[in-house]
């Protein structure tokens, strides 16, 4: 396989400006219709953000709500449970190959619907590519284009990435874009550790004059081993609902069927939890320490009793340590 050397310059070049650029925070900051909630959505990766949002958004369409869900995971994976597993062409890609055809791009090239929920992504760059973060801001600001505060929802559900935290996907709670934030977490150290940094950057943003706040938490998988409330508990938010860990809904989601409908026998735990993340206000949390967050669980289970030992100098140089002589002046007992 051979490269063509002045397209690799060329895409070197590119990369570099785009390294160099700042990211541009002119984003969607204007006031959304009164009726409008605008809620940011965090988790960690795999926790079951896309299942939780998609059933949700479309169990609210089905009491009459009129709802969009926008992807903001560069995985471009949360409408997939919603359509069946097709994937949904990208923001970021569709508005590339627009351009280089010299043409513009319109909703219906990334917007698309099913059972009454209007959903797209924002998508990201390849592995090694450039900023995912950055491709979020460009991704709402393609969205300002598109008409974003014209359009008229009930609800506007954004699923993040909690793992990250650059200022990308920190936009909603460091912008004001979002009214309120709700977590997904289960009940184990690594889900809650991401919650709890969720819950950290919220309050670090009320203090800096921000509105946004967690409205509470959704355990998914739940094992009712009670972490997950005790975590809810000690930072002081609601649990909105607990989706037990069942071999049913665990085989449903993973052939893509929509269980967030009156059809089915989890219908009425989505319509309560679509009822709480409406009526649900933004609460300041008080995030835990991280002994706090061990606290939580039984010390066999996490390493909790460990107890930091201190290095030495002579630990670090291991068979290179040569005892020195010392310099200190020891002066003979009177």
């Amino acid at each position: 396989m051979t490269f063509d050397a002045p397209n690799l310059k060329d895409f070197d070049a590119r990369l570099r400006e785009e390294a160099s650029e700042e990211p541009s925070l002119e984003v969607p900051q204007g006031e959304p219709t009164k009726k409008t909630q605008i809620i940011a959505i965090y988790g960690k990766g795999g926790i079951g953000k896309s299942f939780t949002l998609a059933n949700l958004s479309h169990m609210m369409a089905e009491q009459g709500k009129r709802v969009l869900l926008i992807g903001c995971d560069p995985k471009s994976d949360t409408t997939s449970l919603l359509f069946g597993g097709k994937a949904c062409p990208t923001i970021i890609e569709t508005s590339t190959q627009k351009k280089l055809a010299g043409e513009d791009m319109k909703i219906g090239d990334v917007c698309f619907k099913r059972g009454g929920v209007f959903a797209m992504e924002l998508g990201g760059p390849e592995v090694g590519r450039g900023c995912g973060g950055r491709g979020i801001i460009h991704g709402f600001e393609m969205l300002e284009k598109l008409g974003f505060h014209d359009w008229d929802f009930d609800y506007v559900l954004l699923d993040f990435l909690g793992d990250v935290v650059c200022g990308g996907f920190g936009l909603p709670i460091a912008r004001d874009m979002a009214q309120k934030v709700i977590l997904v977490a289960s009940n184990d150290l690594q889900s809650l550790y991401v919650a709890n940094n969720v819950c950290s950057a919220v309050e670090y943003f009320r203090k800096m004059g921000g509105n946004v706040g967690v409205a509470g938490l959704v355990v998914n998988k739940d094992d009712q081993s009670g972490e997950a409330q005790a975590f809810a508990d000690s930072v002081g938010i609601p649990v909105l609902a607990a989706i037990p860990q069942n071999d049913d809904l665990r085989k449903k989601s993973a052939n893509y069927q929509i269980v967030g409908t009156a059809e089915s026998q989890w219908g009425a735990l989505f319509a309560e939890l679509g009822e709480n993340v409406s009526t649900a206000p933004p609460l300041r949390p008080a995030a835990l320490s991280q002994d706090g967050l061990l606290g939580l669980f039984d010390s066999k289970d996490t390493g909790g009793d460990v107890v930091l030992e201190p290095a030495t100098d002579a630990d670090m140089r291991g068979t290179r340590s040569v005892a020195k002589a010392s310099l200190e002046v020891v002066y003979d007992e009177v």
